[in-house]
């Protein structure tokens, strides 16, 4: 009889697993296989991060995470649908389902992690907030912006962090702020302020459409710590993991040395960490409410995330960015993903 009870009870657990399982199933995943595509939201036009060309088609750094979304799910990174949107209005449209993910320059706070309710997936670019001036002003120092008109982008963190910066240096300053980027630029590049403030990689990327570039220069200071990321929203537990073992996956190919040219070979590595990483070992993709190879369609289609990171903002791109904090722990910097196993 005790034998009995201790089997029913264990068929009792396993049958409540398995429905918590079941009741699981992301319904934001039903609804990008049900539409054939994802929907990304991007910034409005951020060089080496989310562009479009002449004929709409998008890529950067940002484009390239959602292409890895969309080759996850379909083995197809094209499958997505771009939504531009400024920095006033990108997480109520995500909040009111404009789109499934955002993949936007994104700073994690605690307020947009807590208060409005998004999920972050992790941090793919780490950054920091700094200054661009003329050089004909002749500053070498944020520290002699003292009176300054400073050009921004409204509805975002940077606003906060530079009332914070002037605030504690005493300084006395003068903030004109814009919803669009290409209207602070536009700004700035006219004279209409003395210095433009963003995070440290928009501020490489926006030199370049400068009449001039050459004529400016981004200051020493790093004002903040920008902790970029996409996000979903709250309450879809395993479309948030989804999307944040999208980003994992690419961090640990990195570290293993697995790219989209060497990927098929190292289908056959013995390393136990690459066996699981690309489906050879264990059900990890299927977890996710994807296939077993969803690493491998990620790195064969997309690349690991070094590769998105050269080619886009990298040396190897205009912007010509170094790894930096965004090299990988095994290399000085930050980017840390955790294990699959």
């Amino acid at each position: 009889m005790r034998f009995s009870l201790i089997r029913f009870a264990a068929l009792a657990i396993v049958a409540a697993l398995s429905v918590g399982v079941a009741s699981a199933a992301s319904p934001t995943l039903a609804k990008v296989k049900k539409n054939g595509y994802l929907r990304c939201g991007v910034s409005e036009g951020l060089t080496g991060f989310a562009t479009p060309d002449a004929k709409g088609n998008w890529s950067g750094f940002d484009v390239d995470f959602c292409r890895a979304i969309a080759a996850a799910i379909f083995n197809d990174p094209s499958k997505v649908r771009y939504f531009p949107t400024s920095a006033k209005v990108r997480f109520t449209a995500l909040q009111t389902g404009d789109f499934d993910v955002l993949s936007r320059n994104t700073t994690w706070t605690i307020s947009r992690d807590v208060q409005i309710g998004l999920e972050f997936a992790g941090v793919s670019f780490y950054d920091f907030q700094g200054f661009m001036v003329p050089k004909k002003l002749k500053i070498t120092s944020a520290k002699q912006l003292g009176g300054a008109n400073v050009c921004t982008n409204t509805g975002t963190t940077t606003e906060l962090n530079l009332a914070d910066y002037f605030r504690s240096n005493k300084l006395k300053y003068k903030v004109i702020a814009y919803e669009k980027n290409a209207e602070v630029i536009s700004a700035y590049d006219k004279g209409r302020c003395d210095a433009f403030t963003t995070d440290a990689s928009g501020l490489a990327a926006d030199r370049l459409k400068m009449a001039n570039p050459d004529d400016h220069i981004i200051l020493p200071e790093m004002i903040s710590k920008e902790p970029l990321g996409p996000a979903v929203n709250q309450g879809d537990q395993q479309w948030g993991d989804l999307v944040r073992w999208t980003l994992f996956a690419m961090i640990n190919a990195e570290e293993y040395g697995v790219t989209s040219k060497n990927v098929d070979q190292m289908l056959k590595s013995e390393s136990p960490e690459v066996r699981r990483l690309l489906g050879v070992e264990g059900e990890f993709g299927e977890s996710l409410g994807l296939t077993k190879d969803w690493a491998v369609r990620i790195v064969r289609k997309v690349g690991n995330y070094g590769e998105v990171f050269e080619r886009n903002v990298g040396m190897g791109s205009p912007l010509k960015i170094k790894r930096g904090l965004n090299a990988l722990y095994t290399k000085g910097g930050l980017q840390y993903a955790p294990p699959i196993r």
